[in-house]
C-alpha cells in the first residue's frame, strides 16, 4: 500500500480530534506520493528539482498517474511546483480510490437523515497496517501527518531523516501548507474588510 493511501486513512479516522483541510491533505498526499516515487527509485531529487530516472510504472493506480505526469525535460519540475500541480483535489482523487476499493464507507454526522456526510475507514487488513505503522510513529508518515495537524506525539528531539530526499520532500510540504495558510488567512481579512466597507460606518 502506498504511503499516501496509509495517510488519508489516518487523516479520515475518527480518532483525530482536528478536521483536516481537504487542500492541505492534497498537498501532503502529493508529498507522499514524490516520497514513494523517490523511494522506488522512479525519481531522484537534485537540489530542488525531480529528475525522472527508470520509467518502471509503479502497480500502485494513482501512483502510476503521478509518475506519468512526471515532467521529463530539463530543468525538470520543482518539488514545490509539483505538490501544488500534483496535488491539485488529490484528497478527492484518494477518496474515491478508497471508497472504490472498499476501505471508506460514508456516514452521516449527527442523528438526521440529512446531516453532513462524512468518510470513515473500514476495518480492514489495510486499515490495520496502517495503523500499525501510526502506532510504531513511522518517521515519515508521522511528518506528513503532522504537516496537516494531526500529531503523532513524536518528540522534537527525535534525529532527523537519513535521507537527504525526503527531507527536502517534507520540508517542502509543510512550507507549501503554510503557504496555503497565509493565502487562506489573507482572503478572510480582504473578505472582513470587504464586508465592513459595505456595512458602513
Amino acid at each position: 500500500m502506498s504511503r499516501a493511501k496509509e495517510l488519508f486513512i489516518i487523516a479520515v479516522d475518527p480518532g483525530p480530534e482536528q478536521a483536516v483541510g481537504q487542500g492541505d491533505l492534497s498537498l501532503a498526499l502529493a508529498g507522499a506520493e514524490l516520497i514513494d516515487l523517490v523511494e522506488a527509485e522512479v525519481v531522484t531529487v537534485d537540489g530542488d528539482r525531480i529528475v525522472p530516472g527508470g520509467r518502471a510504472t509503479p502497480g500502485d493506480r494513482l501512483l502510476g498517474e503521478a509518475a506519468e505526469g512526471l515532467i521529463r525535460q530539463p530543468p525538470y519540475e520543482r518539488i514545490e511546483d509539483w505538490l501544488w500541480r500534483r496535488g491539485r483535489d488529490l484528497s478527492a482523487a484518494y477518496r474515491a480510490a478508497l471508497e472504490e476499493d472498499g476501505e471508506l464507507t460514508r456516514k452521516r454526522s449527527g442523528r438526521r437523515p440529512f446531516g453532513s456526510e462524512r468518510v470513515e475507514p473500514v476495518d480492514t487488513p489495510t486499515r490495520r497496517r496502517a495503523a500499525e505503522r501510526w502506532e510504531a510513529k513511522e518517521p515519515v508518515l508521522a511528518d506528513l501527518a503532522s504537516a496537516v495537524g494531526v500529531d503523532a506525539g513524536r518528540s522534537d528531539d527525535e534525529p532527523g531523516f537519513d535521507d537527504d530526499a525526503v527531507t527536502t520532500v517534507l520540508a517542502a510540504v509543510h512550507d507549501a501548507v503554510m503557504e496555503l495558510e497565509a493565502v487562506r488567512q489573507r482572503r478572510t481579512i480582504e473578505n472582513a474588510a470587504f464586508a465592513n466597507l459595505w456595512r458602513g460606518p
